[in-house]
């Protein structure tokens, strides 16, 4: 099964959200924004983190992403934001100017890539001396964490275990990120620890709802709709607050300088 970027329904899967602070507080402590005029947003999706970054007072922000059909609810999403600009790529070949950005974002795309070295080198090539290159994504080990009223990405794994050996076989360790960083060229490699929290929803209902849409959860597409229901109910009754559910991932953000 799995979801597929390309179709018209995925459009607006990864547009409906905005990026709390607890993501812009940890890029702020790891980045001096002061000294970054423009940005890449790789696998930028539907444009939440380009938007993050103009909003971040980056002067020039541009998204890419494979996949055109997402792009368009990306461009619908920033049509508000002049700075930000999107194009159709690749993540191993953009097509764009080499030494031009001061900070390459890769947030939650690694997971979808196979050759590693080949994306950093992309992404090293595009870089600036001295640029700054961040990636985000979850190990096996954030992916698998128990499940509780505030991560319920755990709960998935523990409804359907099957889903465990697809998950951690898409997720890099970080020896292997932080050996492919070096080997790359890459310096001043360090690794931090996050707790992003995801969305904020007013009550269980409507995080349920949001499950049954999938929304921005690619793992969700592995279940069929009989599966989804029963692991929505399954959520429903390990869950005891009904009220302001506060939504976290734990992830694993390197950061590199070329």
């Amino acid at each position: 099964m799995g979801i597929d970027f390309h179709n018209e329904k995925s459009r607006n899967t990864y547009t409906t959200r905005k990026a709390d602070d607890s993501w812009v507080n940890a890029i702020t402590d790891l980045i001096p924004l002061d000294n970054i005029s423009k940005a890449l947003d790789i696998g930028c999706g539907g444009g939440i983190y380009s938007k993050a970054l103009a909003e971040m007072e980056v002067a020039s922000v541009t998204g890419v992403d494979f996949s055109e059909e997402i792009l368009k609810g990306a461009r619908e999403n920033c049509k508000e934001y002049p700075n930000i600009s999107f194009k159709q790529g690749n993540a191993l070949n953009t097509g764009l100017e080499s030494n031009d950005y001061n900070l390459i974002l890769e947030r939650a795309l690694i997971h979808h890539i196979n050759d590693l070295q080949n994306c950093f080198e992309e992404a090293y090539r595009l870089l600036e001396n001295k640029g700054i290159f961040i990636v985000q994504d979850r190990t096996p080990e954030d992916c698998l964490l128990k499940g509780n009223e505030h991560h319920i990405r755990g709960y998935f794994f523990e409804r359907f275990p099957q889903l465990i050996e697809k998950e951690t076989k898409r997720r890099y360790d970080s020896e292997f990120v932080l050996k492919t960083l070096s080997d790359v060229g890459f310096k001043e490699i360090q690794e931090v620890k996050l707790w992003e929290t995801r969305k904020v929803h007013k009550n269980k209902e409507e995080l349920l709802n949001d499950l049954g849409e999938r929304t921005g959860r690619s793992i969700l597409h592995e279940l069929d709709d009989d599966e989804l229901s029963a692991l929505i109910s399954y959520i429903d009754k390990a869950i005891t607050n009904e009220e302001n559910i506060v939504e976290k991932d734990r992830w694993t953000i390197w950061k590199a300088v070329k």
